[in-house]
């Protein structure tokens, strides 16, 4: 693979922050606000918005946590024993503005089962959603309304985000994935 940076450490920090505020305008302030981060990244970013949330607004908003593995429309293709990270939803659902949070939008699969999942738990009033990176080629209507960054990508190219609390740094890339070169013929 080969790659190239599209945000810096600094630049996730601007994004999440501007996000916070989005999300507070959207909402008309901060009451039965909740945020819900989607395993792995998703949850780390949820977190710091809600701590950009809760410096401007002095407010604490409720964060949970969503693991969407069994509710994947494509779980027989990703893995025979899938890793289960986890759901921790500690506040109610129902009537609540729920932002769901995730590091890439790509086909919008994931996000549709993580609507999936969330109503399992409850009823929000409404949900939205927030994230780092659009890149784009969606195969299901769905949308982001808060968006760190728009990235227009190709389908040949992975977008790859670093969060510290996972991976020890901050920062995206996209990475091309070099086609394999076939091997010479023997004999």
């Amino acid at each position: 693979m080969t790659g190239r940076q599209i945000m810096t450490a600094d630049e996730i920090r601007r994004a999440t922050i501007r996000i916070s505020h989005e999300i507070v305008e959207k909402q008309a302030g901060t009451a039965r606000l909740a945020l819900v981060g989607i395993q792995r990244r998703g949850v780390p970013l949820a977190h710091r918005i809600a701590a950009a949330i809760a410096e401007h607004e002095g407010v604490i908003v409720p964060v949970g946590a969503l693991d969407i593995t069994f509710y994947r429309d494509d779980l027989s293709l990703v893995a025979q024993q899938p890793v289960v990270k986890g759901t921790d939803l500690p506040f109610d659902l129902n009537g609540s503005t729920v932002v769901l949070v995730d590091d890439v939008l790509y086909t919008g699969r994931t996000i549709r089962a993580a609507m999936d999942a969330l109503v399992d738990f409850g009823r929000p009033q409404a949900i939205r959603l927030a994230v780092l990176v659009d890149r784009g080629h969606r195969e299901l209507p769905i949308r982001a309304d808060h968006v760190g960054k728009n990235v227009p990508t190709s389908r040949e190219e992975v977008v790859k985000v670093q969060l510290a609390e996972i991976d020890g740094d901050d920062g995206v890339n996209i990475e091309r994935a070099v086609a394999a070169v076939p091997a010479a013929p023997v004999g």
